[in-house]
């Protein structure tokens, strides 16, 4: 049996399945994360093939680098999906799926760029990028 997860931006507008088991959570760091979210992002890397959007006329792409776009709703300022050109996999924020996630974080990144004025105190593995 298929692993399906159910997940939305803040006002409903842009909703998604996985259908798909969810792979273990990062946490990114990086200044770009930081200030598009307002503090670190986690996400998983899902299979692009196995994501359904719902709502897609309400789906805005921000295009932060030559190879990386941000997906985010239009209305609500939600931000979803992070999507490498190239790549098989898009990573979506855990914040949008529904619970349970049956998932844990498993790591932090880019960590040479976080805030200043909090601490990663998990135990976690953190990497410099």
């Amino acid at each position: 049996m298929t692993e399906i997860h159910f997940g939305r931006c803040l006002c409903g507008a842009v909703s998604f399945t996985v259908e798909a088991p969810l792979g273990a959570p990062d946490a990114c760091h990086c200044r770009e994360c930081r200030r598009q979210s307002g503090h670190y992002w986690a996400s998983t890397d899902v299979p692009r093939a196995a994501v359904t959007i719902t709502g897609a006329d309400a789906l805005r792409w921000y295009q932060s680098s030559e190879r990386v776009r941000r997906g985010f709703c239009g209305t609500c300022g939600a931000f979803l999906f992070w999507d490498v050109s190239g790549r098989e996999k898009i990573a979506i924020g855990m914040g949008a799926f529904d619970t349970p996630t049956g998932t844990a974080l498993a790591h932090h990144i880019f960590v040479a760029e976080k805030g200043d004025y909090y601490t990663i105190a998990d135990g976690l593995p953190q990497n410099e990028h």
